[in-house]
């Protein structure tokens, strides 16, 4: 593989284009983040424009979630075959040009469209970006610090784009919250080849596991589209089993087609690591507190206190800021003390916080109901997402970079679709409860809706409760450094970084 060009080791400390570099694939993953979240505040305003019907309306989310969940791990391998500069570039410029194109959507059929494909570019972006973080900085104290900057974009991501997402629907339109996308990646690709230097993994072969990328990308989003579904068509009817059943059929048959391939798009060696065996877990399940915890939040304030989707965004505010200013802590205090001891105590704050979030009043007010919340909120997702990232990360070679960010991006999202879909079934039934045994209340009700998302909060504590037991027993204290995988052009690799 002489032609090949490999970055496996960091540039030499003295490089600051380096910290630009972070900047640039920073801004990127922002966005991408942003992107979640934003659409949510915008759909009445969609489904009065494009003429949406209530049923459809939820497409314009999961076809998101469907390529994005779905090709992550596929993104990540590629992103190692290919390079990483250059998938990185191409899933920026998918991303950017679909969002245009959302923006300019004319229709259902068109909308859904281009958000599959900025969901596709997303899947290829991430990763890349991801892993790009991985090969430029040495693991210790500059990749933690690193990561604490990126774990402060993707952990506030979510917020931000409530609040943004209401100040763009209500100021302008909704096709603001896609339209804000195109200056910033437009601005990024320019910046890309001046900043990034390519870089790929030296695999010693040229093969590609399509088996293994058929099938754990089909199964990824087939269960997405499930899980989703049998949130309006229920879980006990033939066709959510049968889904769900064709899903996990299909993972399977992944890690069967794993274990015999000579060149696995997945090694799963890598899971030996315990550290981001670890992590991964606790990506998983936090991934499905934490969105359905921003998917509850927003229904309560909007639907029981009746807050304006710009007020609903500002309201995170507090959650936001707390988060960016704890993440150079929580990347400090894992580069001092380790993973091992600081992920789990991120899990149990928001596991403080999710309790009090269900306790949440009907007529709840802001500074004394979800402000405390928000805080302890904010200061848990600190403590969380960034060792979670630096752990999912500790151990991979460079080799495997790629990939092990991927893995890490789809338990998140996966977790996060799952999530939605269980709590949103578990609120709803516990509702329906409600009013089945309190004459005179409906289902849009205050207190009916409040007693369901009550029920869901504490499933959502209980889940997250469950990822600091798991990260705390399965994390290690010492896990191993990397080996280092420099291959014959190395020199070729540093010249190209630098």
């Amino acid at each position: 593989m002489s032609s090949a060009i490999v970055t496996e080791a960091p540039v030499e400390s003295t490089d600051r284009r380096r910290w630009w570099a972070l900047a640039v694939i920073v801004a990127a993953q922002f966005m991408v983040v942003l992107d979640v979240a934003i659409v949510n505040v915008a759909l009445p305003s969609i489904r009065t424009d494009l003429h949406f019907s209530q049923e459809s309306l939820q497409w314009v989310i999961t076809a998101y979630s469907i390529l994005f969940g779905g090709v992550l791990l596929l993104g990540g391998r590629l992103a190692d075959i290919l390079g990483r500069r250059r998938l990185f570039v191409v899933g920026l410029a998918l991303f950017t040009v679909s969002s245009l194109l959302d923006g300019l959507a004319w229709s259902e059929s068109s909308l859904i469209a281009f958000r599959a494909l900025q969901g596709l570019g997303a899947a290829l972006l991430s990763p890349a970006a991801l892993s790009i973080l991985t090969t430029t900085f040495r693991q210790g104290r500059e990749r933690n610090l690193a990561l604490g900057i990126w774990g402060a974009a993707s952990g506030s991501g979510g917020a931000a784009g409530v609040l943004l997402g209401g100040a763009l629907t209500s100021a302008l339109s909704w096709s603001w919250i896609f339209f804000i996308n195109v200056p910033v990646g437009a601005l990024v690709i320019a910046l890309t080849p001046w900043l990034l230097g390519e870089s790929r993994a030296d695999l010693r072969h040229r093969n590609f596991d399509f088996a293994g990328a058929g099938s754990i990308t089909g199964g990824l989003m087939l269960l997405v589209y499930a899980m989703t579904r049998a949130t309006q068509h229920g879980w006990a009817t033939a066709e959510t089993i049968g889904l769900l059943a064709g899903s996990v059929a299909l993972i399977v048959a992944f890690f069967v087609i794993e274990l015999r391939s000579k060149a696995p798009l997945l090694p799963l060696r890598i899971f030996r690591l315990r550290t981001l065996s670890g992590s991964n877990v606790s990506g998983l399940l936090m991934g499905g507190a934490i969105f359905s915890q921003f998917f509850l939040l927003t229904l309560y304030m909007q639907e029981v206190l009746h807050y304006s989707a710009l007020k609903t965004g500002v309201a995170y505010i507090g959650l936001t800021l707390t988060i960016i200013g704890f993440s150079a802590v929580s990347q400090a205090l894992v580069t001092r003390i380790g993973v091992r001891r600081v992920l789990p105590a991120g899990l149990a704050l928001s596991t403080v916080a999710l309790v009090l979030f269900a306790r949440l009043p009907v007529d709840g007010h802001y500074f004394t109901d979800l402000f405390p919340a928000f805080l302890i909120s904010g200061l848990g997702l600190a403590l969380a997402f960034v060792p979670m990232s630096i752990g999912a990360l500790t151990g991979v070679s460079s080799a495997d970079a790629g990939i092990a960010s991927g893995l890490i991006n789809t338990n998140q999202q996966v977790g996060g679709a799952i999530g939605v879909a269980v709590v949103t079934t578990i609120a709803t039934t516990f509702t329906a409860h409600y009013v089945n045994g309190h004459a005179g209340t409906n289902a849009f009700s205050g207190p009916a809706l409040t007693h369901g998302f009550e029920i869901a909060f504490y499933v959502l504590a209980a889940i997250a409760a469950v990822g600091a037991v798991l990260a705390a027993v399965m994390i290690e204290s010492n896990p191993a450094e990397p080996e280092l995988d420099l291959g014959s052009d190395a020199a070729v690799a540093l010249e190209a970084a630098a």
